[in-house]
């Protein structure tokens, strides 16, 4: 049985991913942020992960540490025996203009989004080179691909992303490992579910097919990068966004 390897995957469109692949027949390793509603939020998505038939476990982490990363690729391996699969999800938003953005608020955003990958990336890369195969899809942002007023930290994390995806696709392939990106436009989520009336009309106004994205769409392309069809795409970073920006 296959084995991914999910950061952040508790809730949104991680959980999603998470679930997507179980049903797709890999084991699942949960990766949350050490704290107890994260566990808890984690335990319901390993549940619906076992509903298909899969084993489905926990690992606590904050994969900015890279000493905790460590420990959990270790224990995932132990578990396992294998990760074919591995999914950096994890990221967080704190957003600011510039000239009012502190220098914790973009520490903390490129510790959590860009080096989570590159930690992520290195551990689970020296196992995939063992194993002579291997997947892992990284999300970006389309605010690393076109900017965003506010997220300077959070653009420049994503927009990172894409260029550790094809230094990594270049370093690991000839050892039949893909490594690949997608960067997700507006989807819908209870952020983007708060916004007024005005504010959504504005975003979706960008957008060709004028609705929000769902976390599903999401995980389905990841599946699909994850999966033997997809064994010729590696460097690649897939927009979904329903045509923003074009």
């Amino acid at each position: 049985m296959a084995t991914a390897l999910i950061t952040g995957a508790s809730q949104g469109i991680g959980a999603c991913i998470a679930e997507r692949l179980a049903k797709d027949g890999y084991d699942i390793a949960i990766n949350h942020f050490p704290s107890e509603g994260d566990k808890a939020n984690a335990e319901k998505v390993a549940e619906t992960c076992r509903s298909f038939g899969v084993k489905a476990e926990l690992f606590a982490a904050n994969v900015a540490d890279y000493a905790q990363c460590e420990e959990m690729v270790k224990a995932v391996k132990a578990s396992f025996g294998s990760i074919d699969a591995l999914v950096n999800n994890a990221g967080i938003t704190k957003d600011g203009l510039l000239l009012r953005m502190s220098e914790a608020q973009y520490d903390a955003v490129i510790a959590v989004n860009q080096k989570s990958v590159f930690n992520m990336i290195k551990l689970v890369g020296a196992v995939m080179l063992r194993q002579k195969h291997g997947s892992i899809v990284s999300l970006a942002s389309v605010a690393g691909l076109y900017g965003n007023p506010g997220q300077m930290n959070y653009s420049a994390s994503k927009a990172a992303i894409v260029g550790m995806t094809k230094t990594a696709a270049k370093e690991l392939g000839s050892r039949g490992i893909t490594v690949n990106a997608v960067a997700p436009g507006f989807i819908k989520t209870p952020m983007t579910d708060a916004l007024t009336d005005e504010q959504r009309d504005k975003m979706l106004g960008l957008v060709a097919m004028g609705r929000y994205g769902d976390p599903a769409e999401i995980a389905g392309v990841v599946s699909f990068l994850c999966s033997a069809d997809a064994s010729y795409v590696t460097g690649q970073t897939i927009e979904i966004s329903g045509g923003l920006m074009m």
